[in-house]
């Protein structure tokens, strides 16, 4: 599967997170594009602003265009298919998760080689604009009570630094980032911390 097809698939399960905690909270229809592009470029954004990039380079018009479109047909949607999503959300979230933290590290990685600053900007990127989404809807950011986000950006990040990137090697990350992400949910799995005792 070609990178373009995952990313863009990526773009899709955040944008329609975003719209979906929205509804859950409910949220009028301009909340449901608040949240969708929040969680879509909050991230990037925040990438942006800390690695010292420009913003204009977020605003691409094909990302933007698929971002309008998912929210807009979102808002159409019955009742009935907004509960069908809930059942895969988790699933379409970790490919978004890894696709945002791969594009994230990316384009880092054409700047500079560094593995901490590749870290940090898959970091901004996979989650970033999740804890956005979540603060607006009052919600506690499910970055910060899950801790396999971090390892799992982490883990993309380190893929990218040591140069997986052709679209067998990107589609792989992002496979093993779903299939961890979603054994982690089903088993519960937690970092033990003498402070969780």
């Amino acid at each position: 599967m070609s990178w373009l097809i995952l990313h863009t698939l990526g773009i899709i399960s955040y944008a329609a997170s975003g719209a979906f905690v929205a509804i859950g909270t409910r949220y009028s229809f301009i909340g449901v594009y608040v949240l969708g592009l929040t969680t879509s470029f909050g991230g990037a954004v925040i990438r942006n602003i800390i690695i010292g990039l420009p913003l204009s380079e977020i605003w691409n018009q094909s990302v933007l265009l698929t971002v309008l479109v998912t929210l807009t047909l979102i808002v159409f949607l019955p009742i009935k298919w907004i509960t069908h999503w809930k059942r895969w959300g988790l699933f379409f979230d970790s490919i978004g998760l890894a696709s945002f933290s791969i594009q994230g590290a990316l384009t880092v990685k054409h700047i500079d080689n560094n593995l901490g600053i590749i870290i940090l900007a898959a970091m901004f990127t996979g989650v970033g604009g999740g804890m956005i989404r979540d603060l607006l809807a009052g919600e506690r950011p499910l970055a910060l009570r899950e801790e396999i986000h971090a390892v799992l950006t982490i883990l993309c990040a380190i893929c990218i630094w040591l140069n997986w990137t052709n679209s067998i090697e990107i589609t792989l990350i992002v496979v093993a980032v779903v299939i961890i992400r979603m054994l982690a949910i089903t088993y519960n799995w937690k970092i033990n911390l003498p402070y969780h005792k």
